[in-house]
């Protein structure tokens, strides 16, 4: 089986201010959404327990993941510091929900969270080798600034990956896309099956999901994010 990628990445290296926090939880949510097959909730304000949006991964109608995610929209590149306090978070969320009772059938428990840490700025490479080691499923995706809001500027991340040159207009191209082997490995949460690879049309060039090599349409039902937020703010 070929190994699958693990890091995808644009050559749209672009700063500027950041984008006050909900504005930029908000433009991710509706990214996630379109190209990635997440209904996710915003949660924000001061008692979110650390989750700015929490919902499910559509991996098929079938099969779903929970995700809880982190928005960072600052000027600096992401170090492990913020991958650590995600961590935190998803291991008190998964302490916080009552174990599922035992099935006589002997059916395996429920897979962890996917722990995501969208950001505004890149990620450092010490930031994605502690991604790389953690034991949690770890889903990092870089969102540029909009490049026509923000003059180029150079980035000596010095991360290995494979570079693609952009293309989205309105919400911004995605800079980078990286899975953990917990999450993407034959070993992982999604047994190796998943890949993100760049897919190219008329001026929008985004990434797409493939599964066991195939395309995977971006989808998700209508409605089902809606009582997750009050469930995260029950439990603080």
């Amino acid at each position: 089986m070929a190994r699958p990628r693990m890091v995808l990445e644009c050559q749209c290296n672009c700063f500027r201010p950041c984008i006050a926090g909900p504005a930029f939880e908000h433009r991710a949510l509706a990214l996630l959404t379109k190209h990635m097959s997440m209904s996710l909730t915003r949660v924000g304000g001061s008692h979110d327990g650390g989750v700015d949006l929490i919902g499910w991964w559509w991996i098929s109608s079938a099969q779903k993941l929970r995700v809880l995610a982190q928005c960072k929209a600052e000027k600096r590149r992401v170090g492990p510091a913020y991958l650590r306090e995600l961590e935190g978070v998803v291991y008190r969320h998964a302490a916080s929900v009552p174990s599922a009772p035992s099935t006589p059938n002997g059916s395996p428990p429920s897979p962890p969270p996917v722990a995501l840490l969208v950001s505004e700025s890149a990620f450092t490479r010490n930031c994605l080798l502690a991604a790389y080691a953690s034991p949690l499923p770890f889903l990092l995706v870089h969102l540029p600034p909009n490049a026509s809001l923000t003059a180029g500027d150079n980035d000596d991340d010095g991360s290995s990956s494979s570079s693609h040159n952009g293309g989205d207009s309105a919400a911004g191209a995605l800079g980078a896309i990286f899975g953990n082997p917990a999450l993407v490995s034959a070993r992982g949460l999604l047994g190796g099956h998943l890949e993100f690879r760049w897919e190219r049309g008329s001026g929008d060039d985004h990434p797409g999901l493939w599964w066991r090599g195939r395309p995977l349409p971006s989808w998700t039902p209508d409605g089902e994010p809606q009582s997750d937020a009050a469930a995260v703010l029950d439990r603080r």
